[in-house]
């Protein structure tokens, strides 16, 4: 009797869990503290659940932009080897004429390349470990007072590469260049102003971002909107470098 007590206090003994040790074998997350959100219900997995869902929002909402201006892309090239047949001589005549570019977009390229910069400065400021720490201790806003300016340096740099496109256009306009003036012409005006407008969408999103952190709305919040409209933001800047260069090269 004494052997088998013996022998069940020793299996029930083994069966114990061990207290201490090295913890949870799950690491805390690094930028949303100590919870293990990926162990929680799809739909109720925190701030960074939110973020995913955005950034893949964003994401696919690119992809269908990109799409239309590969098929701009796609036209301009096919249309500027195409003319047509002389009526009198039989001879085929392209009439495609390369359009001299306003020296302005140099200018204006500069401007958006360096409103991403400040962006992507502005978009990791609200990530920053040792700011996001200080407010999930109640020491202010930090986040908030670093990511503003530079998200205020991206709407001035924004808004003068809109105006620089606007003095683009006057320029063409002031040579008696056109929508219609010729199939080089219309591309110009397509592309440049297809992307003015996405480029504006881009503009509504900082200020978007820029509000919530002036209003102080919580930090998850102020994290997705300056997140996702720096991914926004550099997706212009990167698609206007292509129409640039498809316009100043392939002509």
């Amino acid at each position: 009797m004494s052997k088998s007590s013996s022998t069940i206090s020793h299996g029930t003994k083994e069966a114990e869990p061990k207290l201490g040790g090295r913890g949870p074998s799950v690491p805390p997350i690094v930028g949303w503290g100590g919870d293990d959100w990926d162990n929680r219900p799809q739909g109720r997995r925190g701030p960074r659940e939110r973020l995913h869902r955005y950034r893949l929002g964003i994401g696919l909402a690119l992809v269908s932009i990109f799409i239309i201006f590969i098929a701009l892309t796609s036209a301009y090239i096919v249309r500027m080897g195409t003319g047509h047949v002389d009526t009198i001589t039989g001879d085929y005549i392209v009439d495609w004429k390369p359009l001299t570019l306003p020296g302005i977009l140099w200018v204006n390229t500069i401007l958006l390349i360096v409103s991403s910069v400040s962006m992507e400065f502005a978009r990791r400021q609200v990530f920053r470990e040792p700011l996001v720490t200080e407010e999930w201790l109640g020491m202010g806003t930090p986040t908030r007072t670093a990511s503003l300016p530079w998200l205020g340096t991206t709407l001035v740099l924004g808004s003068a590469f809109l105006i620089g496109q606007v003095f683009a256009w006057r320029e063409l306009y002031s040579r008696g260049v056109f929508l219609a003036t010729n199939p080089s012409s219309s591309f110009f005006f397509m592309l440049t102003g297809a992307h003015a407008i996405h480029l504006t969408g881009g503009m509504v999103a900082l200020m978007w971002a820029a509000t919530v952190g002036i209003m102080a709305r919580p930090l998850e919040t102020r994290q997705i909107a300056t997140d996702v409209s720096a991914w926004y933001w550099h997706a212009m800047g990167a698609l206007w470098v292509y129409i640039f260069i498809l316009l100043r090269f392939v002509r």
